[in-house]
């Protein structure tokens, strides 16, 4: 299992994570990207996945760094 964690204050809304990996971003309406079916934890929102799928290529893509992978308790992106 692996948790995907979306700081969304620090997202610029450049979009990169929606077109390389639209099955779980999309843009929201703020103008900002948003992980579909994550649920709020604090200043961030996370989703839990049994494969963390293209969200890496998200991840590495993102221009901010607002993008975290954690596998295990420990940070991978």
């Amino acid at each position: 299992m692996a948790k995907i964690i979306h700081d969304k204050e620090a997202c610029i809304g450049c979009g990169t994570c929606a077109a390389v990996c639209s099955k779980h971003w999309r843009m929201a309406s703020d103008g900002k990207s948003e992980l579909i079916g994550a649920k709020k934890n604090g200043n961030v929102f996370e989703l839990e996945v049994k494969d963390i799928a293209c969200n890496q290529d998200a991840a590495e893509a993102c221009p901010v760094n607002c993008i975290h992978i954690e596998d295990k308790g420990k940070r991978k992106i």
